[in-house]
C-alpha cells in the first residue's frame, strides 16, 4: 500500500484542477482541496486511498459552500502570480477566464461531470458512483457539455 504523502501528491493537482473548473474561485479550490485531504484522513484514515472518495467529498464540499452563498463564486476570482512575463500572464488568464465563463453556462450537472472527466484520471464508472447516476449517462453529459462548452467559446458568448 502506497503511503498516504504519494497518495495526497499523486492526487493533489487532478483534484485542484476539478475544483478550480467546477468553481472558478482560485482560493476556494485552494482551501476545498486541503479540506478534502483533511476529511479523507481524519474519518477514513491513511489506510483509505480512494481517488473516486476523496472526489466526493471534495464536490460535497462545493455543494455545502454553494447552499451557504447561495450562489456559486465568480469566475474572475484574483491570484496574484509571480509571473516574469507579465504579458503572457495576462493572455493566459484571459483564456482561462474564458472557459471559466463559459463553464459556468453549463448546466451544474454538466459543469460537475466535465471538470471531473477533465481533471482526474477517473473512470466513467467512478463518476457515476460519485454523482448517483450511470456510466452511460455520464458518457452522453459529457459529450453535450465538450459540444455546449465549444459553441460558447467559438462564438465568444458570455452569457449575457
Amino acid at each position: 500500500m502506497k503511503s498516504y504523502r504519494t497518495f495526497y501528491l499523486e492526487n493533489k493537482d487532478k483534484l485542484f484542477g476539478y475544483l478550480i473548473r467546477l468553481t472558478g474561485n482560485y482560493q476556494f479550490a485552494v482551501d476545498a482541496m486541503q479540506e478534502s485531504f483533511t476529511r479523507l484522513l481524519s474519518r477514513y484514515g491513511s489506510k483509505e486511498q480512494s481517488t473516486s472518495l476523496l472526489f466526493k467529498i471534495a464536490r460535497n464540499i462545493v455543494t455545502d459552500d454553494a447552499r451557504k452563498n447561495k450562489q456559486h463564486q465568480d469566475a474572475t476570482g484574483s491570484h496574484q502570480d509571480d509571473a516574469r512575463n507579465p504579458e503572457n500572464m495576462l493572455l493566459i488568464r484571459e483564456s482561462y477566464r474564458n472557459v471559466l465563463i463559459a463553464m459556468k453556462q453549463l448546466d451544474e450537472m454538466e459543469r460537475d461531470i466535465l471538470s471531473m472527466a477533465v481533471s482526474s484520471e477517473l473512470s466513467y464508472r467512478e463518476i457515476a458512483d460519485i454523482v448517483g447516476i450511470s456510466p452511460a449517462n455520464v458518457r452522453v453529459k459529457i459529450h453535450r457539455a465538450r459540444i455546449k462548452l465549444k459553441t460558447y467559446l467559438a462564438r465568444g458568448d458570455d452569457g449575457g
